[in-house]
């Protein structure tokens, strides 16, 4: 890493660490992020950048809402072009106005790669959280992350030599949902609460996090929950989402001839999954939890047709890249 500028004010609290986070699951971590640097330096730490409502809620102030990041697609992101390069122009101008002690970058690499290239000449330490998945597809990847940023916290323990080989310092820093577990749960409690009868089939929905993965996944999951409830008259579904979204996935719901269960607590999620037998899930951070939670699952990601023509390569790695995510 470079040598990090001196700390923003004389005077002033403690160094100041500037995040941007552009999806929940970023926000998520940012948050612990943010907490974990808390404890260590008893609370002297100040944040500044772009992040969600975990992240308000460990003391950051978003530059904008970070909603407006939290697109996927070719198509799907054309139209907010010029918003994104706006956001993108002032995201870089407000690190060289504030001058951190070092940026973190979170996931959503499309915005935090070129964000990270904005900023090279400023002598800032670029960090970035959440190695892309090298190991799987793109190795080439690796290399050309070592020119864009100075560091890299992985999630998996077997990805730094990824990295390190390709010449940029990488450390493994844990999974949250595997260093925290996943709360078993209590099926019966959730079944009580709703009126679902002990004996009834309970399937678990999960449509994302994003306007436009809610607005694509949630058609196909109704089909999908229309044919379960033909076959399985007694069928309660549980749908999980965030508060982002969770308007619009309440309406949606509303309109099904078997109308689901909106829960947004993390608690209540996991009570869900206990009483589920199965789940329907975007692919995310959300399968993850699933596994651990022993519920069976289908996984699956839509795009819109041109984004999926897009896509398509001789490897099908951009393909990949669009339906696994980072």
């Amino acid at each position: 890493m470079t040598d990090a500028p001196p700390d923003n004010q004389p005077g002033e609290a403690g160094p100041l660490i500037f995040l941007i986070a552009g999806e929940a699951s970023g926000d998520n971590l940012g948050a612990r992020l943010m907490a974990a640097l808390k404890r260590r330096m008893g609370n002297r730490v100040r944040f500044a950048g772009v992040g969600g409502t975990a992240m308000a809620r460990e003391g950051l102030g978003s530059l904008f809402p970070m909603g407006e990041l939290s697109l996927m697609g070719l198509a799907e992101i054309l139209p907010h072009l010029p918003r994104l390069l706006r956001r993108l122009g002032e995201t870089a101008a407000e690190v060289a106005r504030l001058r951190p002690r070092v940026v973190v970058t979170i996931d959503s690499p499309e915005f935090s790669f070129r964000v990270a290239r904005r900023i090279a000449d400023l002598g800032i330490p670029r960090v970035h959280y959440v190695a892309p998945q090298v190991w799987a597809w793109r190795a080439g990847r690796a290399r050309k992350l070592a020119g864009t940023v100075d560091h890299l916290m992985a999630l998996l323990p077997f990805e730094p030599p990824y990295f390190e080989d390709a010449g940029l310092p990488c450390d493994f820093v844990g999974h949250p949902v595997i260093e925290a577990g996943v709360d078993r749960g209590d099926g019966a409690a959730f079944r009580a609460r709703h009126g679902i009868a002990p004996e009834a089939t309970v399937i678990s929905v999960l449509p994302g996090s994003r306007h436009t993965e809610v607005r694509r996944l949630l058609p196909v999951f109704a089909g999908a929950v229309e044919l379960l409830t033909r076959e399985r008259p007694d069928l309660a579904v549980a749908v999980a989402t965030v508060e982002a979204v969770r308007d619009e996935v309440t309406a949606a719901v509303r309109a099904w001839s078997r109308p689901g269960i909106v829960v947004t607590d993390p608690a209540e999620k996991y009570d869900a999954f206990a009483a589920s037998r199965a789940a329907i899930a975007k692919s995310g951070t959300v399968t993850l939890e699933l596994a651990l939670a022993g519920v069976p699952m289908v996984v699956c990601y839509k795009v819109c047709a041109i984004t999926g023509l897009g896509t398509q390569g001789a490897s099908g790695a951009r393909a990949n890249e669009i339906n696994l995510l980072f």
